[in-house]
């Protein structure tokens, strides 16, 4: 629902979609009146499953900067969402570090609560690193201090 609402806000928003593949599913937003239909979309159709389908951020990472990462330019803001656990893979932070170096802006939005971070197999503090800024945020009220933080 974020990402439908974001594409209905501004007119150049990306979307992809990882687990431990990576897919782009912008056109599946795209003239859409019911965001159920593309989310829809996106569970059924994306290509996200490399191995096992389990969460492998690093190997997502790393297909995204061989096949988009050139595109992140000065006028890019990255907003990334998920909650960092990645199942002991190889981080590939290096990816994050090369995007904020690229881009005007690099966000983590984590949907677990903060004491979480960085327990068990979560490294958002090894991305986070490479963020301008890392947000809590699993209710509207969060959702909405991040937006406030943008203006």
């Amino acid at each position: 629902m974020l990402v439908y609402a974001i594409s209905g806000q501004f007119s150049k928003v990306r979307s992809f979609v990882f687990i431990d593949g990576i897919d782009e599913v912008t056109s599946f937003f795209e003239g859409v009146e019911d965001v159920t239909e593309a989310v829809h979309r996106v569970n059924t159709e994306a290509d996200v499953v490399w191995v096992d389908g389990h969460s492998d951020y690093g190997h997502a990472f790393e297909v995204f900067h061989n096949k988009w990462g050139k595109e992140i330019g000065p006028k890019t803001t990255v907003i990334i969402l998920g909650d960092a656990r990645n199942n002991y893979h190889a981080s590939q932070s290096w990816v994050i570090k090369e995007m904020q170096h690229k881009a005007r802006h690099v966000y983590w939005l984590n949907p677990e609560p903060k004491s979480y971070w960085d327990t068990g197999d979560s490294i958002v503090g090894d991305y986070g690193a490479h963020c301008d800024d890392v947000f809590e945020c699993r209710n509207l009220r969060q959702l909405e201090r991040f937006v406030e933080h943008l203006t």
